[in-house]
C-alpha cells in the first residue's frame, strides 16, 4: 500500500493545536502520510506564546534533504518561518528538490496576537518565497501586512489586494475571511483566470487555535492526493468548517482551544 505524502515545514506548537502538530493531525485526518521539517520551537499554549527557539538554518536544510532524498513528497505546506536565514534555506531546498505543489501560509501573528515573524523576514518572504508558491493563504490582516496597506473592507478591496499579491509571483492567492464580519465567512480564491468566493456560515466559538495552519495543511493534503487547486481548496474549506463547528465538543486549555481535527472519527 502506498499513501500520498505531504511535508510540513513549520514551527512546533507545544500545546498541540497549531503549527507542526496541527499540520500532521490534518494530514492524518485526510488520509495522507505526513512528514515534517521543524523551523522553530515555541513555548506556547492556548493563551499565548511565551518563547521561541529558532532552529539553525543549516539544520533546516538537513531536515529538508533527509525527507526529499527518501520520501516521494506530493505537496509541501510552509508555515512559520521566522528568520531570513531559514527562508533562504527553504528557498534553496525547494529549488533543489522541485516539489510539484507548495502551499505557503504566511504566518505572521498567532491567534493570541503574538507576533511570529521577525520584521526583517517579511521582505524575504515577499521576494523569495512567495514566487515559489502554488498558492498563498493569508488572512485579511496578513494580506494587508504583506502589502503595507490597511486591512481590506469589502469584496472589491479584498480582490484588489489578492491581485497585487498574485503579482508577487505565486500561482494563486486564497485570502481568508475569518477576521471579517457578517453571518458568513467568505474566502476568496484569486488566480489568473478569475476570483472564486467560497462562503461558509460563521461559527461562534473561541476555539479557533490553529485554524489557518490546518486549512493550509488540508489544501496541501488534497493536492498531494492529486486534486486540482480549486477542488483542493473547496474540500479543505469544507473540512476546516466542520472542524471549527465541532471544536466545542471538548475543552482544551483556558484560552483559544484547538479545532477538532478528527471530527469525522469522534
Amino acid at each position: 500500500m502506498t499513501a500520498p505524502i505531504a511535508l510540513t515545514i513549520a514551527g512546533s506548537d507545544s500545546s498541540g493545536g497549531a503549527g507542526i502538530q496541527a499540520d500532521l493531525k490534518t494530514f492524518a485526518a485526510l488520509g495522507v502520510y505526513g512528514a515534517s521539517v521543524i523551523t522553530a520551537l515555541t513555548a506556547q499554549n492556548t493563551e499565548g506564546v511565551s518563547g521561541i527557539h529558532q532552529v539553525p538554518a543549516e539544520f533546516v536544510t538537513a531536515q529538508i534533504d533527509a525527507v526529499f532524498s527518501d520520501l516521494d513528497v506530493g505537496a509541501v505546506k510552509i508555515g512559520m518561518v521566522a528568520q531570513p536565514s531559514v527562508i533562504d534555506a527553504i528557498v534553496a531546498g525547494l529549488k533543489r528538490w522541485s516539489p510539484q505543489h507548495v502551499v505557503l501560509d504566511p504566518v505572521m501573528v498567532a491567534t493570541s496576537g503574538d507576533r511570529l515573524l521577525a520584521a526583517e523576514a517579511v521582505d524575504a518572504l515577499r521576494t523569495r518565497l512567495i514566487p515559489l508558491a502554488s498558492v498563498i493563504t493569508p488572512n485579511l490582516p496578513e494580506a494587508a501586512a504583506l502589502l503595507d496597506e490597511p486591512v481590506a473592507a469589502g469584496e472589491a478591496a479584498v480582490e484588489s489586494q489578492g491581485r497585487r499579491l498574485l503579482a508577487m509571483g505565486c500561482k494563486a492567492v486564497l485570502i481568508k475571511g475569518g477576521h471579517g464580519e457578517g453571518a458568513e465567512c467568505v474566502d476568496y480564491l484569486i488566480g489568473t483566470s478569475g476570483t472564486i468566493a467560497l462562503a461558509a456560515p460563521r461559527i461562534a466559538t473561541k476555539n479557533t487555535h490553529g485554524t489557518g495552519c490546518s486549512l493550509s495543511s488540508a489544501i496541501a493534503a488534497e493536492l498531494a492526493k492529486g486534486g486540482e487547486m480549486e477542488t483542493a481548496v473547496r474540500s479543505a474549506k469544507a473540512w476546516i468548517s466542520a472542524a471549527i463547528a465541532a471544536a466545542d465538543r471538548f475543552s482544551v486549555g483556558h484560552g483559544h482551544g484547538p479545532v477538532h481535527h478528527f471530527h469525522k472519527f469522534y
